[in-house]
């Protein structure tokens, strides 16, 4: 209850630094609601239908899947299921990291899902091609080559360090 007051109150001093920024016509605070508006309408447009999907692959998708492809036994298969899932991903981390989420609670390896999360941030296709047009097909292949193994490394030796701490999500 209380961290909710907090986080609320943190919600509104933001909203009257913006308003007063606004009334005063403050440059930065002129930019900064519009920036603020355009990446909540932004959200606005992702989120429910991201949402939709996660909640049919919660349905639909058995947890025995989950774990043959992400759990215990897949190793790098997982690794490279969890780089082309990635890839797929519209929206940016905050749709990445709901989707993480059900992977968890489906069975994933949390190696496994830092990969996914890795990835995520840097393999989706409509960036890897507007990446590849304007710094060029070279430029973008050396990326990726470099980057995604060491997403999985460090994927890998995180996930090795909470599994033997027993780390556990919790449910709030």
């Amino acid at each position: 209850m209380k961290k909710t007051v907090i986080r609320y109150g943190f919600v509104a001093i933001f909203g009257v630094i913006l308003f007063y920024l606004n009334i005063i016509k403050a440059p930065a605070g002129v930019q900064l609601l519009e920036k603020t508006a355009s990446f909540g309408l932004s959200m606005i447009k992702v989120i429910p239908c991201a949402f939709i999907l996660i909640g049919l692959f919660e349905v639909w998708v058995k947890q025995e899947t989950v774990e043959r492809h992400f759990g215990k036994s897949s190793g790098l298969r997982g690794h490279i299921v969890g780089i082309l899932l990635a890839g797929t991903t519209v929206g940016g981390l905050y749709v990445a990291f709901p989707v993480a989420a059900a992977l968890f609670h489906k069975g994933a390896r949390p190696a496994v899902i830092f990969s996914y999360i890795g990835a995520a941030a840097i393999v989706r296709i409509p960036m890897t091609i507007f990446e590849a047009s304007f710094m060029g097909i070279k430029f973008t292949l050396i990326r990726l080559l470099v980057s995604l193994p060491l997403v999985i490394l460090t994927a890998e030796i995180l996930g090795r360090y909470l599994e033997k701490r027993n780390f556990q999500i919790r449910e709030d």
